[in-house]
């Protein structure tokens, strides 16, 4: 384990698989109790309150995984799409979770169109992250980001409830990042990506 936050996730991911499985109410009261130290824990060191990490940590049930988050590359030459969050006015790749019944590139097409008003092709995916490699971008999960190259086959940008604008940028002229979802250095690797894999 690197981090404090990586055993912290760790842990958290027993007890909510403990609380799952176990029959026992002696057990079941146990792991209530080490879930309840374990977030208070997490709140000293980051800038979230315990009510808000206790909504947030405590809604998965059964075997706790990593989430899967889905995003797009849309390149034009060597500048590629960005999309601003119309709340923290950070830019992303766009994309967010891939929801239950969908396949991988049906998640990503859905996300882009959602974000971007942009119908686009899937072309295949280009890499998976792992956030929690990131230690020094830490968050209460870890997520696997799934990129998928994407071109677009129409379709125009309109304001939504979730992105203020869209925008192309080269990469030495990028705007700020919403770090959690997309960094500098992802953005790098993926324009240097040669080929796409084909996926469902």
């Amino acid at each position: 384990m690197s981090s404090l936050l990586t055993s912290q996730r760790a842990m958290l991911a027993l007890i909510q698989s403990g609380l799952a499985y176990t029959t026992d109410p002696f057990d079941q009261d146990r792991y209530q109790k080490l879930q309840t130290l374990l977030i208070q824990q997490m709140a000293t060191t980051s800038n979230l309150s315990v009510a808000t990490l206790t909504t947030m940590l405590t809604q998965d049930t059964g075997y706790v995984t990593p989430k899967l988050d889905v995003r797009g590359l849309i390149r034009h030459g060597n500048q590629l799409l960005l999309v601003q969050d119309i709340k923290t006015k950070l830019w992303a790749l766009p994309g967010g979770f891939a929801d239950v019944g969908y396949t991988p590139t049906e998640n990503v097409a859905r996300e882009v169109w959602e974000e971007t008003g942009r119908h686009v092709n899937v072309q295949g995916l280009l890499t998976i992250f792992d956030t929690a490699l990131r230690v020094d971008i830490p968050q209460p999960f870890q997520y696997y980001k799934l990129v998928f190259a994407c071109e677009i086959t129409d379709g125009h940008f309109e304001p939504n409830i979730e992105v203020a604008q869209t925008a192309y940028f080269t990469l030495d002229n990028l705007p700020p990042l919403s770090k959690n979802r997309t960094t500098k250095e992802q953005l790098h690797q993926l324009m240097g990506c040669a080929e796409a894999v084909k996926v469902d």
